[in-house]
């Protein structure tokens, strides 16, 4: 089955006082590349988060952010920092009798200072923190997933439509080569004759001109060796596994046999089908960089 490296998704829930979201964007890459954004009192769970991707992706660049909500009406035990209030009352007295105005800070200016007073934040379970972000996590690849499955098969589809203009195009060159083969059989019958006639060629050299052209003329391997790379593709496509990466390197097999076609027949309208291949290869080469 053919999947986009293509896609989105999202999922959320209530945590505590929190509402906590996860983001995913995928785009095409060579390998799996995860980057991941989380708020750092859950740093320490970024490793098992990454291990929860590999599970559920195997190529594509991945955008990963963890978003935290405090809800707005959650109360929160507010706490006084004496030292640091005492601080503000040593340096205003000293202060003042620096200047020889030694008029006391008020209490409405001493609570104003930063640090005086703290919000004081419960000490978390981390690791029923990470647990709860694998979970949602893996909620949020699914949806990914399926957003990727829905373009994979839209592009399965075009790359299908490929490889079948590919078959039809070789059968087409099949059909040629009986007639071919006619044409390069004259060639060699009058080039026999022209070498026999003149008595001052040797017999291995007529054999040898007669070994040589028999060998552009066949190009029956080339032909099998396509249409069995163009079957393990549509195979491969329809398959459970990632296949996106095999498909390149099948891709570069079947240019191979293309450009040994194209310079073993020298005929036109075969040269013709070649470049037909050769450009539908390319679109089919272009489509297959999207697909995990």
């Amino acid at each position: 089955m053919i999947r986009s490296m293509t896609g989105f998704g999202k999922a959320q829930c209530d945590y505590g006082d929190s509402v906590v979201s996860i983001e995913l964007s995928t785009v095409n890459h060579r390998y799996l590349d995860a980057s991941v954004r989380l708020p750092y009192e859950w740093a320490s769970a970024e490793q098992a988060l990454r291990e929860v991707v590999k599970e559920h992706l195997s190529r594509g660049k991945l955008n990963l952010n963890v978003n935290r909500k405090r809800n707005s009406g959650a109360p929160q035990a507010v706490q006084l920092d004496k030292d640091v209030a005492q601080q503000y009352v040593d340096a205003a007295r000293e202060l003042g009798q620096l200047v020889g105005d030694e008029v006391p800070l008020s209490l409405d200016a001493l609570a104003q200072f930063p640090g005086v007073f703290a919000q004081q934040e419960e000490e978390e379970d981390l690791d029923q923190a990470q647990s709860m972000l694998s979970g949602l996590l893996i909620d949020a690849l699914e949806r990914l997933n399926a957003m990727r499955d829905v373009e994979g098969q839209k592009l399965g589809e075009e790359l299908s439509h490929r490889v079948q203009v590919l078959r039809d195009t070789v059968e087409e060159v099949e059909q040629r080569l009986p007639e071919l083969k006619e044409l390069y059989k004259a060639r060699l019958q009058e080039r026999i004759q022209e070498l026999v006639e003149d008595t001052a060629v040797a017999e291995e050299r007529v054999a040898m001109e007669v070994a040589i052209i028999s060998d552009k003329a066949d190009v029956t391997e080339e032909i099998v060796r396509l249409k069995s790379h163009l079957d393990h593709a549509e195979e491969m496509m329809h398959s459970d596994e990632a296949c996106g990466r095999q498909l390149n390197f099948l891709t570069q097999e079947v240019q191979r046999e293309i450009n040994t076609l194209g310079s073993k027949v020298r005929d036109t309208e075969v040269v013709r089908h070649v470049l037909a291949m050769k450009s539908e290869l390319e679109k089919f080469r272009e489509q297959i960089q999207n697909v995990e």
